[in-house]
């Protein structure tokens, strides 16, 4: 069976002199492991390939890494975007039947952002964007970036939006007071990165962006970043009277959004996700070098689905909406 992943990483040597350089400094210090996930960021060559054939991985869509452009002046942006796509763009050339790309776009500039977008798609076959989170506090509820929404939505191509840190006022009332180690877990990883993405992504649904753009799809990891628990109370508590949106809120969350582990290899978590949404919205990622593709595969196989369910998990589903 054909095995797709969506939420897999790479780095790019402009973006570790650039907006990634502070970032891969703080990761190498964290012990050997740490420093064999930054080397293998580097790879999207022979020997990520050869862990994608150990692991029985088909295909990897790849994305820049977190903190991607996000976070930088426009200027920057514009550059280690380019920069980053064209480095990509050459991996996936040279194995079309193992690597896709999502591209970095230069968010703080929507014009720029939406014709980098255009052109990575219709000339290299980029199958979506990758989003960071806010930029600098500002949310793609904004209508600043309309521009991105509507050319993604044109295209057909998603928006797979991945967690980025809190704003800094945010991490320091809500995550702060505790020893250095403890905030930052606390306010990425450990909890923060994903409230983060579902406030996100609500922000959007409640700023009428599926109203303005009913075609357009995201895409968001770790089994719904906390959303598939709450969305029966989010759906009964802030109904149409009160949001003046077209469609109840759960209804966005099934029909403009698409799911993925990232890692999040928890029975419980998934089997909330897949009774909220259906298969048909859940694919499959690793959160490749972080997570195993092993471990993310021997999850997926000891899972309680169908046949037909198993397929769309897989592959199915993100050959449909990505076209590969």
């Amino acid at each position: 069976m054909r095995t797709i992943l969506l939420e897999e990483h790479f780095t790019s040597p402009g973006f570790l002199t650039g907006p990634g350089k502070q970032f891969i400094t703080r990761l190498r210090g964290r012990g050997p492991r740490a420093a064999e996930v930054a080397d293998q960021l580097q790879d999207v060559g022979a020997g990520r390939i050869a862990l994608m054939d150990a692991a029985g991985v088909d295909m990897q869509v790849l994305s820049l890494n977190a903190p991607g452009v996000e976070q930088a002046d426009a200027a920057e942006q514009l550059s280690s975007a380019v920069e980053s796509n064209d480095f990509v763009a050459e991996a996936v050339k040279n194995n079309t039947k193992r690597f896709a790309a999502f591209a970095a776009l230069p968010v703080a500039m929507p014009d720029k952002a939406a014709e980098e977008l255009d052109r990575r798609v219709r000339q290299q076959g980029f199958k979506g964007t990758l989003i960071n989170g806010h930029t600098r506090g500002r949310y793609l509820d904004d209508r600043f970036f309309s521009p991105i929404l509507e050319r993604a939505e044109a295209l057909g191509v998603p928006i797979y939006i991945h967690p980025t840190m809190p704003p800094k006022a945010v991490v320091e009332a809500s995550y702060g007071g505790f020893s250095e180690p403890v905030t930052e877990m606390f306010a990425m990883a450990g909890w923060g990165w994903h409230i983060e993405t579902s406030v996100h992504v609500l922000r959007m649904i409640l700023g009428g962006v599926f109203d303005r753009y009913p075609k357009l799809q995201v895409v968001i990891g770790h089994l719904g970043e906390g959303i598939p628990f709450m969305l029966p109370r989010l759906n009964k508590n802030m109904p149409k009277e009160l949001t003046k949106l077209e469609r109840p809120l759960g209804a966005y969350l099934r029909e403009n959004v698409h799911y993925t582990f990232g890692g999040f290899n928890f029975p419980g978590t998934f089997l909330n996700l897949l009774l909220e949404v259906g298969a048909e919205r859940i694919m499959f990622s690793a959160d490749h070098p972080y997570g195993s593709m092993e471990e993310a595969q021997a999850f997926l196989k000891q899972l309680p689905l169908t046949a037909a369910d198993r397929e769309r998990i897989t592959h199915g589903n993100a050959e449909a909406l990505l076209g590969v």
